[in-house]
């Protein structure tokens, strides 16, 4: 027989075993992490914060650092051929002086391209163009070369450029130049055209490498003198390397010493 002791006991740990199931229960239930709520919201919404960052940066670089150009012309030729894809540096001149013999990209500075001559920049397919238009936003496509031009930097604000000699060189400042990088025809002169110039103070005097088939300041001063000068504002950068096709990649060299021996100009 059961003592009434025992009985109590008994009965005491059944009623203290049956009252703590339930906040045992509920104490696993607050230790159970609750399950995460938005989370296809939260990583939208970071995937969106990740696009716009880059998409900041890339209008950044291509606004202050670099920006891609593509070659229409042969008024470059050897440098450069028709079509070659270029990467421009765009420091130059904001943040470093422009350097005779450096390869610059600049807009029109006034009639130096007809309707005709400029660059077509669309392919009339409008998922290409699209595509083209997005990269050229931020600086990987070439949409925008259409106005542009690209020579050599031969003369300086203040420089006096000159052509040609009895060898038949091109002088600047006195100096006679061996341009290792002009294409010459065989047959023709390294220069086609005659003059005798003063660079003007903010402005450049810039010629083809192909000189016998470059609209350059040569070839403008023998139709309107007062358009041959490119201003320094309208140069947006110089061009450092060639990225496309990949068998021409390689960098533009800007030839320092063909210029070594080149005395300052008046105000250079």
């Amino acid at each position: 027989m059961m003592s009434d002791h025992t009985a109590a006991a008994s009965a005491d740990g059944e009623a203290r075993g049956h009252g703590d199931a339930p906040s045992e229960r509920g104490r696993r239930r607050a230790e159970r992490p609750e399950p995460r709520r938005g989370g296809t919201a939260r990583f939208l919404r970071d995937i969106l914060i990740i696009f716009l960052a880059a998409l900041l940066i890339s209008f950044l670089v291509k606004t202050f650092l670099v920006r891609s150009f593509y070659i229409p012309s042969p008024s470059m030729t050897n440098t450069l051929q028709v079509n070659d894809r270029i990467v421009v540096n765009e420091l130059v001149p904001r943040a470093s002086a422009i350097k005779r013999g450096d390869v610059v990209v600049f807009t029109d500075p006034g009639n130096w391209l007809s309707e005709g001559e400029q660059a077509q920049t669309t392919t009339g397919n409008p998922v290409v163009d699209g595509l083209q238009w997005a990269l050229t936003q931020v600086g990987l496509g070439t949409q925008d070369s259409g106005n542009h031009l690209i020579k050599r930097v031969i003369g300086l604000p203040g420089d006096h450029v000159a052509c040609c000699n009895a060898q038949g060189q091109l002088e600047v400042n006195g100096t006679p130049l061996t341009e290792p990088y002009i294409n010459v025809p065989a047959g023709k002169p390294a220069d086609p055209y005659t003059f005798d110039v003063t660079v003007p103070a903010g402005e450049l005097w810039v010629m083809g490498d192909n000189r016998d088939d470059s609209a350059d300041s040569a070839y403008h001063y023998t139709q309107t003198p007062s358009t041959a000068f490119v201003p320094i504002s309208d140069v947006v950068g110089r061009a450092v390397a060639i990225t496309w096709p990949s068998s021409r990649w390689g960098t533009i060299s800007d030839y320092p010493q063909v210029f070594a021996r080149v005395p300052k100009g008046a105000s250079s």
